[in-house]
Formats: C-alpha cells, sequence, structure tokens
C-alpha cells in the first residue's frame, strides 16, 4: 500500500512541469500546453488542498498561461493567471506566497507584451520590479529574466536607451548565476537593440553569438534567431539572403506553434518580396500574418501586417506608369495611418502616408500630397533607413511635381548623404553593396533631373558627377583587418573538401545531390559569418569630375548610363563631358547576352570546323549589332584614344576587345571613374607570383614556362599550389599569374572560386590580404564576371579583389578553351614583363583572336 498518495502525485506533476519548462524554452508551446493539462489532472481538484499541492498547481498555471497565450490567445493566458492568483490566496502566508505574488505579476506583463499590449506590460514591469528586489532576498536571481523581458518592450517601443540598460544588468546576472540560456537570449535580444539603433554589423554579431548557444541547448531557438537575422538583412537592402533565411526559418516555426514568431516571419517574408518584386508573394504572406494577427487579439501587429499588403498594392500601382491609380488606395493608407497613430507607431504610420503622398502625386493631386506630406514627423534615430529614403523621396517627388527642380535635387542630395552615414557602419562587402537598394528610386529621379538638363557642358559635367555618387559606392571603402573567427575556417575549409568530393565523384559517375546540398548548406553559414568578421572601413571621397578628368591625361572615359529607353554615354575627354544618346537598351543587352552565349560555345578546343564558322558568324554579327548600337556614335569624341569604360551593369560581361571600333585599342572596365583614379595611384611593386592549379592541360608547363619570362618570379604549382599557400604567396604581389579552373557563383558571388589542388580558393578568402596584389591575371574561366547588384555594385572573385585594393585584374568574362588561354597568356606576358601597361598588352594580346580570347582589363589599366 502507498502510505502518500499525493506526495507522488505532486512528484508527478512537478516533473510534467519540468517537462513542460524545458519545451517552452525550447520553442514548442503546443508541447508544453500538454504535458502542463497533464501535471493539472495529476494534481486533482483544487480542493486537494496542501500547501505543496496549491504551490505546484500555481506554478504550472503561471506557466500554463504563458504557453497557452502563444498558441491559441491573450485572453486565454489572462484566464489561467487568474486562476492561478486565486490558488495562491490559498495559500498560508509566507515568503512563497509572495514570491509567486511577483510571479504571477511578470508573467502578466509578458503576456501582454507579446498580445501587443506594451504600454500594460511596462507599466506592470515598473511596478513589480522594485519591490522584487526589495523585498526578496535572493532578488538578483529572480530579476534576469524580468528585466530581458522588459529589455524586449523597450526595444519595441523603440527606446533603445533603456533597453540597454536592462540587457546589460540582465548579462551581468545572467553570467553571475550560470545561466546560459538567458544568456542566449539576451545575446538575441542585444542584437534586436543594434538593430534598432542601425547598427546591422554588430546585430549580426549578436544573433551569431545567440545562434551558437542555442545550438547546444536550445536548437527550438535558431529559428527565432534566423527570423531576426533577415530582418536585419532586410534593413541592409539584403532582400535574396533575408528570404533565404525566412524560407529556412518558417518550417520550424510552423513545427515550434508561436504564432506570433510566425506570423512575425511572414510580415518580413513579404517585406522580402517587395524588395524582390514579387507583390502577390507579398499580398499573400501579409494576408495571412495578419488573419493570424487578429486571431491572437495582437492589434498592433494586425496593423503593421496590413501596412505590408498595401505596401504591395502600392508598389504595383506605382510601377504602371500607363494608368491613373484608383483613389480608394490612398484612402485606406491614410485611414491606416490613423490606426498606426493610435497604437503608437510612429514610423509605420509615417510610411503609410507617405506611400499615400507618392499615390496622390502620381493621381496629379498635389494639394492632396502636400497636406499628407505635412503630417509625416521627422524621423528619429531609430526610424528604420528605408523609411528616411521614403520621406526624402516623396519631398523630392512633390518638388518636382510643383515646379522645384532645385528643391527636388537637394532633397535627394541630402538622401544620399543620409545613405552614406548608413553605408559607413556596415562592415561586410555585402551589407556595404545591398544598401543601395533603399536609394534606388531616389537616384532614377535624381538622374531624369539632371539628364534632362545635360545637353550642355555644365549639364553633362553635373550628370557625371551625379552618376559617380550613386554607383559603385563598395569600390570607396578600405578593408581593415579581418577578425579571426575559427568557426569560419573550419567552415571554408569543408567547403573546400565538399567541393573537391563533388568533383571527383562527377569524374567517376557517383552521385552528387546529397554533397551539393551539404556545400550549399556550408556556403550559406559562412556567408553569415562574413557579415561581421570581413569588415570594410574608412570610405575614400568621391572624385570630383575636374579630379578624373586632370588623372586621364590622353585618355578617355566613357560613362554609361540608362536613360529611360535609350543607352546614353558621358565621353570625358581634355577637360570636357558630353553627353551622347546611343542605342536602345534593350537592343544593347539582347545582343550583349547573344553574344555570350556565343562565346560559350565556341570556347571547346576541338569544335567541329563548320560548328566553329556558325558560331563566329554569329557572334560576329552581335559584335557588329553592338558596335554599331554603341560605340560608333562615339567616334568623333573618342578618336583613337585609350578607352576606359564605366558600363552599366549587364555590360560587366561584354568582350569589349571584340567590337570591330575597339579591337586592338587599350580598354579598362571600371565599375565607377572614382574607383579608376584610387586604383590608378598605386604603384605596382612587388614580387612575380606564378601559381599553376590542377585539372588544366598544361597548367604546370604554362606557369613553368612563365618563369624564363619573369626568372625572380615564385612558383607555386603541382602538390603546393593549396589554398593556402596561394593565399600566402598573392600577399604583397606585385603581379600574380593564376592559372586553374574556375567558377563564378552568380547567387553567392563572394564564394566564386579558383580551384586548387586541396579545393577552392574562394573570392571571400581574398579580403583576408592585408596588402592584396597589385596586378593579377586569372587565366581560368569566367572570373571575370560579376554578380550586379543595385546601385551598380559588380561583386565576383575580380571584383572583390579590386574592392581589397589590387590596381588591375585581367580576367576570362565567358568559358575559354585551355589552349586559347595558354596562347593568349604567353603574349601578354611577353608585353607585360618589359614594361607595358595590362591594358596595352592585353588588347595586343586579345587582337590576335578576340572572340575565343574574351579576356578584360579591369581597375586601372
Amino acid at each position: 500500500m502507498d502510505l502518500h498518495p499525493g506526495s507522488r502525485e505532486v512528484d508527478a506533476a512537478t516533473a510534467l512541469h519540468r517537462r513542460a519548462q524545458s519545451a517552452a524554452s525550447n520553442k514548442r508551446p503546443a508541447a508544453a500546453v500538454t504535458l502542463l493539462k497533464a501535471a493539472l489532472r495529476r494534481l486533482g481538484p483544487v480542493e486537494r488542498g496542501g500547501a505543496e499541492r496549491l504551490e505546484i498547481r500555481t506554478r504550472v498555471l503561471i506557466s500554463l498561461a504563458a504557453a497557452e497565450s502563444e498558441i491559441t490567445s491573450l485572453d486565454a493566458g489572462l484566464a489561467h493567471l487568474d486562476t492561478a492568483e486565486d490558488v495562491r490566496l490559498r495559500l498560508p502566508a509566507g515568503a512563497e506566497r509572495g514570491i509567486l505574488r511577483f510571479t504571477i505579476g511578470l508573467q502578466r506583463s509578458l503576456v501582454l507584451a507579446r498580445a501587443g499590449r506594451l504600454d500594460e506590460a511596462l507599466a506592470l514591469f515598473n511596478a513589480i520590479l522594485p519591490s522584487v528586489e526589495a523585498e526578496i532576498s535572493d532578488g538578483g536571481a529572480m530579476l534576469t529574466r524580468p528585466l530581458l523581458n522588459r529589455a524586449w518592450v523597450h526595444i519595441q517601443l523603440s527606446d533603445p536607451a533603456a533597453a540597454l540598460a536592462d540587457l546589460n544588468r540582465a548579462l551581468e546576472l545572467s553570467v553571475l548565476h550560470g545561466e546560459p540560456l538567458l544568456e542566449g537570449k539576451i545575446r538575441h535580444n542585444l542584437g534586436d537593440h543594434a538593430q534598432l539603433v542601425g547598427d546591422i554589423p554588430e546585430a549580426l554579431r549578436h544573433y551569431e553569438r545567440a545562434a551558437r548557444i542555442f545550438t547546444e541547448i536550445s536548437p527550438g531557438s535558431l529559428p527565432l534567431v534566423k527570423l531576426d537575422q533577415a530582418k536585419a538583412l532586410l534593413g541592409a537592402g539584403l532582400a535574396e539572403e533575408a528570404a533565404r533565411h525566412l524560407d529556412d526559418a518558417l518550417p520550424g516555426l510552423r513545427t515550434n506553434g508561436v504564432v506570433q514568431d510566425l506570423a512575425e516571419a511572414e510580415v518580413a517574408r513579404a517585406a522580402a518580396a517587395i524588395l524582390e518584386g514579387d507583390f502577390a508573394l507579398a499580398r499573400r504572406s501579409a494576408e495571412s500574418a495578419r488573419r493570424r494577427f487578429v486571431r491572437r487579439g495582437n492589434d498592433r501587429w494586425a496593423e503593421i501586417a496590413a501596412l505590408a499588403k498595401l505596401r504591395a498594392d502600392a508598389n504595383v500601382v506605382l510601377g504602371n506608369r500607363n494608368r491613373r491609380p484608383a483613389a480608394s488606395l490612398p484612402a485606406k493608407l491614410s485611414e491606416l495611418a490613423v490606426r498606426l497613430s493610435d497604437l503608437g507607431l510612429r514610423d509605420e504610420a509615417a510610411a503609410a502616408r507617405l506611400l499615400a503622398v507618392r499615390i496622390h502625386l502620381r493621381r496629379g493631386d498635389t494639394d492632396a500630397a502636400t497636406r499628407l506630406l505635412a503630417q509625416v514627423p521627422k524621423p528619429r534615430q531609430t526610424t528604420p533607413l528605408d523609411h528616411k529614403m521614403l520621406l526624402r523621396l516623396c519631398r523630392a517627388e512633390l518638388a518636382l511635381a510643383t515646379g522645384r527642380r532645385h528643391a527636388a535635387l537637394a532633397q535627394a542630395r541630402a538622401g544620399f548623404t543620409e545613405l552614406g552615414r548608413i553605408r559607413d557602419r556596415m562592415g561586410g562587402l555585402d551589407l556595404l553593396c545591398g544598401t543601395a537598394v533603399h536609394g534606388q528610386e531616389l537616384g532614377r529621379l535624381a538622374l531624369r533631373l539632371v539628364v534632362d538638363g545635360a545637353g550642355t557642358q555644365r549639364g553633362a559635367r553635373s550628370l557625371f558627377a551625379w552618376l559617380e555618387r550613386t554607383r559603385a559606392q563598395v569600390y570607396r571603402y578600405e578593408p581593415l583587418p579581418l577578425i579571426e573567427d575559427p568557426l569560419l575556417a573550419t567552415h571554408l575549409t569543408d567547403m573546400r573538401q565538399v567541393q573537391r568530393s563533388i568533383q571527383q565523384n562527377r569524374l567517376t559517375g557517383k552521385p552528387v545531390s546529397t554533397l551539393e546540398h551539404r556545400y550549399a548548406w556550408l556556403q550559406d553559414e559562412a556567408s553569415r559569418l562574413g557579415w561581421h568578421t570581413s569588415r570594410w572601413g574608412r570610405p575614400r571621397p568621391v572624385r570630383t569630375p575636374e579630379e578624373v578628368a586632370d588623372r586621364l591625361g590622353d585618355k578617355v572615359l566613357i560613362s554609361l548610363v540608362d536613360v529611360g529607353d535609350t543607352l546614353a554615354a558621358v565621353v570625358v575627354r581634355d577637360g570636357t563631358f558630353r553627353l551622347v544618346r546611343l542605342g536602345r537598351v534593350a537592343d544593347v543587352i539582347e545582343a550583349a547576352k547573344q553574344l555570350h552565349a556565343d562565346l560559350d560555345a565556341l570556347a571547346p578546343d576541338h569544335l567541329p570546323e563548320r560548328l566553329a564558322e556558325a558560331v563566329i558568324g554569329s557572334a560576329r554579327r552581335r559584335t557588329e549589332a553592338l558596335d554599331r548600337l554603341m560605340i560608333r556614335p562615339l567616334a568623333s569624341l573618342i578618336g583613337d584614344r585609350q578607352l576606359v569604360i564605366v558600363p552599366i551593369g549587364p555590360l560587366y560581361a561584354l568582350p569589349w576587345g571584340a567590337l570591330p571600333s575597339l579591337r586592338g585599342r587599350p580598354v579598362s572596365i571600371t565599375p565607377s571613374a572614382t574607383s579608376w583614379v584610387t586604383a590608378s595611384g598605386r604603384a605596382s611593386v612587388g614580387t612575380v607570383l606564378l601559381a599553376g592549379g590542377p585539372g588544366v592541360p598544361g597548367a604546370i608547363g604554362e606557369v613553368r614556362k612563365l618563369r624564363s619570362v619573369y626568372p625572380e618570379a615564385r612558383l607555386v604549382d603541382g602538390t603546393d599550389a593549396t589554398s593556402a599557400a596561394v593565399l600566402d604567396a598573392l600577399e604583397g604581389a606585385g603581379m600574380a599569374h593564376l592559372v586553374a579552373h574556375g567558377a563564378h557563383e552568380p547567387a553567392n558571388a563572394l564564394f566564386s572560386r579558383l580551384d586548387l589542388v586541396d579545393g577552392p580558393l574562394f573570392a571571400h578568402e581574398t579580403a583576408r590580404l592585408g596588402r592584396p596584389p597589385e596586378n593579377v591575371v586569372l587565366a581560368a574561366c569566367e572570373l571575370a564576371m560579376s554578380h550586379i547588384r543595385p546601385g551598380e555594385e559588380a561583386l565576383g572573385f575580380a571584383g572583390t579583389l579590386l574592392a581589397g585594393g589590387s590596381r588591375t585584374v585581367i580576367g576570362a568574362i565567358s568559358r575559354v578553351g585551355d589552349i586559347a588561354a595558354a596562347a593568349a597568356m604567353s603574349d601578354l606576358h611577353q608585353q607585360l614583363a618589359v614594361g607595358i601597361s595590362p591594358a596595352v598588352a592585353l588588347a595586343e594580346a586579345t587582337a590576335v583572336d578576340p572572340l575565343r580570347r574574351p579576356f578584360l582589363c579591369l581597375g586601372a589599366g
């Protein structure tokens, strides 16, 4: 016979409660609810008293309130807390009864906060926490979690100073009392705080530290970290990366069953879809989130989701210039703005009004736009960057609509100054590039205004200055010393090994899909770590038109610009500036794409003669068309001068030397005139490196043959040509010749690679060089290609070297046959070795057969 059945029931309920707390901590509230209800059943009716039984019942109900409110509603959670208070009052007077009074109050604060009732939650926290510290002997240990939760409320209310004070104290207490799970949550919230004040790299650093803690003790929390990482990436303009993070996080959030987190992720997914132009997905995601928030009773977030949906609608309307928008949409946005203001959502209310302003202007209603714009307050420190840029855009569009052209340009200028300040804090190359997306529309408006007046020398000069202000800003930043991260180094080593295994499996006919999935995962992980370990610091100034003209000397610079449907060029020659309109943009881009396809088809070394003739004929027709559309209209201005060309994004991969008017002419391709001036000012000094990778016929022979051209060169080939050895040899080299197979990764350009004996050397790794090689020759296929981000930001293997400080990079923009590449490199180095400049040497080397030698000279030339 069991003499103590009550004790056994209490022990069972206590064990179930502990399991439920573990499930809740691991973001599994549904499982926690099941366990907590089982605990209540074990305890029986409340009338079966006894202090121990009443205490555990109270604690179970407190935990049930939090879990139930996450998966059902606020009312359900508050009802459990009311019941918990009734049970607590049955306890005899004493310390435990007092502690439970505070615990119930703090849990009520959290449940209210999670439901969006932030002011009520903050008032409760502020009322209870001083009493906890004053009345409970071990109050410090009890304070950690409430301080964390109050900090979260401060963040939601855009009070970063108060949030940081609570987080710092909570972190100190968590370390003191040995609570790693709470430490992970605090570091997670420190990331939210950094994001609130606009420090995206610091936010990503905190999220990464939190993720490492959660991986060990709370893997269910990882999808929530991914959600907040995605929000940070959206703030940096990296829509593709944010979308991938969210698509990874959403299944885990659905499994966890936390309605609030899942719905917030859907709102973020809508924001990413808007940046990517997928407005149908944005509307679906936003509406799904809105319904979840309504069922949960979270009015604040329901209206934020409604704004996301209307933002997608507004983008559709604003993107259709052939149709006058209906009056209903700005009316809906204005009504939503009032509701958002009433809920204390100042920035969101401003965004709704600004979208309505833009639609009023599109409708031609400047009076309504003026009245509404006057209701938008000045941005705060915590106002998101995209909202600040939207305000500048609205002011500029209103100024333009009311005939104040100079005021519109002043708003654009101020907007880009503000964008530059934010970019200066961004850190990694990806983050630096991404911010340009927020200035796209403002930049287009400014360029339209300037182009209209660019028919004169003064107007063309002004257009050139604007082009330099709005494009390829990443190349202005000086790299800072790399932050060493052992995990990043491990991931890169694993990527090398996996990539090598993929290549070996392909050669032997074995399956590679599992390895490819592993490689993609490692690449994503390494990218994430690179956001805060590969830092880029002090910006160099944008060069003035006069500085560019002075540095050009007798060269001619052509800066291309997309003007509506037409391609145009600002030509800088002998200190003068001229705007020339060229062919249709669509025709140029289509011909360039077709030419690129022809070059890839022509690459194999032993192509059948008749097929080669057909491909060459097609390629020549494309080059003739491109020459007619772009170069011949400039003939009188460029004469026979050496050229520096700043292309638009789709033309970075154009073999300029294959165009009839440019065959044999020295041409340098540069992301911006500013970057060209910076690169051309560097001196070429240092040793020569010759490195040969595996699998290229004649690769070792080629680099050893070049030893006769460069007798003092450092040779790294055969089994010595590892990624570490080549990276080490690149440090401080005056000229580096790298012959190996390679691949451009358009989806993640910083992981474009050069294949060496132990696996790939990634573009990402070249950023760690303190003294990158002055001049680089990449004999591998495609490594001069770039992934073009908004703002004409070009990233790839060659682009990373240039951004890191290399003066000139020569590389191929398509596939190249091994025989053709070896011949081109031999001709090139015969010229370089006697002191001829890279641009001139390459022009002579490729003129022999420009279609089979599609190499470009990038940088200074």
